[in-house]
């Protein structure tokens, strides 16, 4: 029997579903999702993260803090800088699955 992923599915709560579509909410915006591609294959300083999204860095400081809020990306100091990364491994399989399922031929 061919089991979908939708079967694997938890029981969401009302305020689950609310965190859910605020955690989609927030990568549906092209700006942030940059900054969390970014982040997918080692941590990164916010200078750095600035200049790939062209974000001024106080702007970009502001989009990571509701990254970072929302349990998307998490910071490390390193010294005098912050670096930013992946908050676990579920979101690198939501963004490696998303990305693949757009270049998917039809």
């Amino acid at each position: 029997m061919h089991q979908t992923c939708c079967s694997l599915l938890p029981e969401l709560s009302d305020t689950d579903i609310v965190r859910l579509a605020k955690i989609f909410q927030l990568l549906g915006d092209t700006k942030r999702l940059q900054l969390v591609i970014a982040c997918l294959e080692e941590p990164q300083p916010v200078c750095c993260l600035s200049e790939i999204s062209g974000m001024s860095q106080p702007l970009t400081s502001h989009h990571l803090r509701s990254l970072r809020e929302a349990r998307i990306l998490k910071s490390t100091r390193k010294g005098k800088q912050v670096l930013y990364e992946l908050d676990d491994h579920h979101i690198r399989h939501v963004i490696l699955d998303l990305a693949n399922h757009v270049q998917e031929q039809d």
